[in-house]
C-alpha cells in the first residue's frame, strides 16, 4: 500500500515511476517527485533539446514577416536582400535600435529583435550557428544560465547598439555572440584540455566574426560587441554547470526571463494581426 502512494506519474512523459527517484528512467527528467517541478524540464529530457524550439520560432517570425508586407527578392548584386521583409513589418513584429527604442519607447524590442531576421539568407546563417553553438553552451551551462545568457545577452548587444547609434536592426547574432562569449569565459575558467579546446574553437568563431562585419557594412558590430561583453559577463555572474548546479534563484531567473520573453513575443503576434 506505502508503495502505491510512493508512485507518481512522471510530470513530463506520464510514466508511473517512484517518487524517490533522481531522474525519471524513461525521460530523464531531474527530481520528478517535487511537489512543484521544473516546467523546462517539462520541455527537454535534455539541455540542448532547447536548441529545437528557438529555431522554430525564429522561422515562425520570419515567415510572418515576409506575410505582413511585401517582400524584396534582392539582386545577384546583394544576395542577403533575397527574400527579405519589408522593415514596416519589421518594425510591427519588434525590431530595435536607437529609433524604436529612445524615440517611440518600445523597449521591449531589445527581446524581440532577436527572433526577427532581414533575409532568407540572414536567417539561414544564424540558424546554422545557433544548431552548432546551442547544444554545447546548453550542456556546459545547463538549460537555465543557457537561457539567460541567450536572451539577456542579445538585449545588452541591442541596447549597447542603440547607444551608439544604430537606427534600425534585427538578428539572432547579438544572442549567438553572448553564447559565444560565455564558451569563452568557460574554457579560461576551466583550464585543462578540454578548456582549451573549447577557448581556441570560440576564438576561431571570434576571428570570422571581426572579418565579417570588416566586409559586410551591413553588420551590426556593435551589436555583436556588446553581445559578447554581455556573454562573457553573466557567464561569470552564474557560473557553469560543472561548476556548481543551477540553483533556485538561477531557475527563478530564467522563469522570470522567459516569460517576459513570451509576454513579449505574443504582445509582437498581437500588433501583427492587428496591422494585417
Amino acid at each position: 500500500m506505502s508503495e502505491k502512494r510512493n508512485s507518481i506519474l512522471c510530470p513530463r512523459c506520464r510514466k508511473l515511476i517512484s517518487r524517490d527517484e533522481a531522474e525519471c528512467p524513461y525521460c530523464g527528467i531531474k527530481r520528478p517527485g517535487r511537489r512543484l517541478p521544473d516546467i523546462f524540464q517539462r520541455w527537454t529530457a535534455t539541455p540542448a533539446e532547447i536548441v529545437r524550439p528557438l529555431i522554430i520560432i525564429n522561422v515562425i517570425f520570419f515567415i510572418l514577416s515576409l506575410m505582413l508586407a511585401p517582400m524584396h527578392f534582392g539582386s545577384l548584386h546583394n544576395p542577403l536582400s533575397f527574400l527579405a521583409p519589408d522593415n514596416r513589418s519589421l518594425l510591427v513584429l519588434g525590431a530595435t535600435g536607437s529609433i524604436p527604442i529612445f524615440r517611440l519607447q518600445r523597449w521591449w524590442t531589445l527581446i524581440s529583435a532577436s527572433f526577427l531576421h532581414g533575409s532568407i539568407l540572414h536567417l539561414l546563417f544564424n540558424m546554422v550557428a545557433l544548431y552548432q553553438l546551442g547544444p554545447i553552451c546548453a550542456e556546459l551551462f545547463g538549460l537555465h544560465r543557457f537561457l539567460i545568457i541567450y536572451l539577456v545577452s542579445g538585449a545588452l548587444g541591442f541596447y549597447l547598439s542603440a547607444l551608439a547609434g544604430i537606427p534600425l536592426t534585427i538578428g539572432a547574432s547579438a544572442s549567438l555572440c553572448g553564447l559565444i562569449g560565455a564558451l569563452l569565459f568557460y574554457g579560461k575558467s576551466r583550464g585543462g584540455e578540454f578548456g582549451q579546446l573549447v577557448f581556441h574553437q570560440v576564438r576561431g568563431w571570434i576571428i570570422g566574426l571581426v572579418l565579417i562585419g570588416l566586409f559586410l557594412p551591413s553588420i551590426n558590430n556593435w551589436g555583436h560587441g556588446g553581445g559578447l561583453l554581455g556573454g562573457l559577463a553573466l557567464a561569470a555572474l552564474l557560473g557553469y554547470q560543472e561548476r556548481r548546479p543551477a540553483g533556485l534563484a538561477i531557475r527563478n531567473l530564467a522563469l522570470a526571463v522567459v516569460l517576459i520573453s513570451t509576454a513579449i513575443m505574443f504582445w509582437d503576434l498581437f500588433q501583427a494581426v492587428q496591422y494585417y
